[in-house]
């Protein structure tokens, strides 16, 4: 099932959504709210673009002006509320981004992608500098953990819990592909020293040139769920 395309689709006005969910605020009370809340380790924000996401909300309908405050001699503070249509896009946008799997493209896997360009050795290096790199991150991440499990509800810290395990997972991936290519157990590996060290093609790969292999994952996901009888239900909303 794919996702809906929305018209507007930077997960920072998810977030200012969710947090008009609770009550009207201005832009620099969000973007303090976000900060507080260590949002920015889970949501790329851009704090000087904030006030954009905000008035494309208010283009959309998703959000209104809900007061306007001034204090003294200070300049006027717009007060931003959620609208009906607004709670109903947050809701629906959320549910799809926590039930659907979205085809994604890191860094990491375009680079692995690429990676015959260099030589095996300079790989082997280079994922050992990652592998410590992660080593590192994820024992951060743990000590957060337990400082946060101690402050707060494990509802509001399973984002964090899941960067760990991505770490971790990357991490024991990682060593496994460079155990393979050290020990010259990879399949291909034979061939891809030897194309560093001449520039020629080896034979067996000259053989794949032409040839289109084109995997598509989303319809034999598609396959798998008819095969196994699995349906989809409509998700219930909370309104």
């Amino acid at each position: 099932m794919a996702t809906k395309r929305r018209k507007l689709g930077n997960p920072l006005a998810l977030a200012v959504m969710a947090l008009l969910s609770e009550r009207p605020m201005h832009p620099y009370e969000i973007a303090q709210t976000l900060r507080q809340r260590g949002k920015e380790h889970s949501v790329k924000i851009n704090f000087g673009s904030l006030y954009t996401v905000v008035q494309n909300l208010e283009k959309h309908g998703f959000v209104e002006v809900a007061d306007v405050q001034r204090q003294g001699n200070r300049p006027e503070r717009t007060l931003y509320g959620l609208t009906p249509a607004g709670h109903e896009e947050m809701l629906e946008w959320l549910a799809d981004l926590v039930a659907v799997p979205a085809r994604e493209f890191p860094l990491f896997e375009t680079a692995l992608s690429l990676i015959g360009v260099l030589t095996p050795d300079e790989v082997v290096s280079l994922l050992d500098e990652r592998v410590a790199a992660l080593d590192v991150h994820a024992a951060a991440l743990r000590g957060a953990l337990t400082k946060l499990y101690e402050q707060l509800p494990r509802l509001f810290v399973v984002e964090t819990e899941y960067q760990l395990h991505m770490v971790e997972a990357q991490a024991r991936w990682t060593r496994g592909l460079l155990r393979e290519i050290a020990d010259g157990t990879l399949t291909g590996v034979d061939a891809w020293r030897a194309l560093r060290a001449t520039g020629e093609v080896p034979a067996e790969w000259k053989r794949l040139e032409g040839v289109r292999i084109d995997i598509d994952v989303d319809t034999a996901a598609d396959e798998e769920k008819t095969s196994s009888g699995a349906t989809k239900e409509e998700r219930p909303r909370n309104r």
